[in-house]
């Protein structure tokens, strides 16, 4: 059994550590508020742009804007949206996993990777796959900017015909205890053909000028909406993670304290059997 001073050292170091797993747990409880509020303001506009968009695109020819052909797929690029530190759970590994697995799958030689965060960089760089750029430390100061250099650069890369098709893999925002890990088309932008219904509206300008001149700001704020869900979820994987982290360091204080009242008995109890023995030794 550990003597009395190892045991109280082992107290006093489990103590610390669960005074900054419960800071941090404040901290990402303060940012994924906010966070959650700007997500919940922008799924609307969202929402509302790409039941337009996908509203016209049956109407449109397809072969007369770039983003909106369809080529025969040899290479893919894939966007990962991770974070740039850990301690947040799964929330990483199971992203990277997903990502990985379709990368393989479709074969890493065809795939042009995106990074968005530090973890997906060092994990698609420490394994060699063809990592094309990759974005990191400015989450704390997000602004949609961000989205629009990151999503240029993305375009960039399917309008020069480097890629046939690009995918987006991020965390959607569920609720607090709850995210899912979503794979998405992102270019060509399709539609589902059994949702479309025929209408007789009219629309000025015509269908093809409003498709052209909505989809870019579509894609924009495609983009801003996975950063933002993106970053709500890895606050709410790090405020439970760091919950469930102080939670486990208060149990192990009680059995760390029940271990150190165990050896002060035994401690207690050997000194006065020592005791004992002396004095009827002496007698």
């Amino acid at each position: 059994m550990a003597n009395l001073k190892d045991i109280r050292d082992r107290i006093k170091s489990v103590k610390s550590i669960q005074k900054v797993t419960k800071a941090m747990k404040m901290v990402a409880a303060a940012k994924m508020r906010k966070a959650q509020e700007r997500m919940e303001q922008a799924r609307p506009y969202s929402n509302s742009l790409s039941e337009i968009i996908e509203h016209l695109l049956p109407d449109i020819d397809r072969d007369s804007l770039t983003l909106l052909r369809v080529r025969e797929i040899k290479r893919k690029a894939y966007v990962v949206v991770s974070a740039d530190r850990g301690l947040a759970g799964a929330f990483n590994t199971n992203l990277l996993k997903i990502a990985q697995r379709e990368i393989d799958e479709f074969g890493r030689e065809n795939v042009d990777i995106f990074c968005i965060g530090k973890k997906a960089r060092d994990h698609f760089n420490y394994r060699n796959y063809n990592v094309i750029d990759s974005h990191i430390e400015f989450w704390a100061e997000m602004e949609f900017e961000n989205a629009m250099m990151i999503g240029r650069s993305v375009i960039d890369h399917f309008t020069s015909g480097s890629v046939d098709e690009i995918h987006v893999v991020y965390n959607y925002f569920t609720n607090i205890a709850q995210q899912e890990v979503k794979s998405e088309t992102l270019l060509p932008l399709s539609y589902d053909k059994s949702e479309h219904t025929v209408s007789d509206r009219l629309y000025e300008p015509s269908k093809e000028e409003l498709v052209e001149a909505l989809i870019p700001r579509h894609l924009n704020i495609q983009m801003w909406k996975y950063l933002l869900e993106s970053y709500a979820s890895e606050q709410a994987a790090r405020m439970l993670s760091m919950e469930n982290a102080t939670s486990n360091a208060q149990d192990m204080i009680k059995d760390l304290t029940l271990q150190f009242n165990k050896a002060r008995q035994a401690a207690i109890t050997t000194e006065m059997l020592e005791i004992v023995g002396g004095a009827e030794a002496l007698g």
